[in-house]
């Protein structure tokens, strides 16, 4: 499992991601997360617009902690 930098997840802020950019990257997070949960707060069934929120913990190892 490759780790996450939390500078990758800067890249998360972006408004125009590919799908296939964003999964990869959320896949990454959620890997090297624990305690992780999927709230979803809206959705509008006229449009289809949803909002999800995810939250967990990223597990960082101490050692790459000082570089980041």
């Amino acid at each position: 499992m490759a780790q996450v930098k939390f500078t990758d997840l800067e890249k998360l802020n972006v408004t125009k991601l590919s799908g296939a950019s964003l999964k990869k990257q959320i896949s990454a997070m959620l890997e090297n997360s624990s305690q992780c949960r999927a709230i979803l707060e809206t959705i509008n069934q006229d449009t289809g617009e949803y909002r999800i929120v995810l939250q967990g913990i990223i597990e960082t190892n101490p050692e790459l902690s000082e570089t980041r």
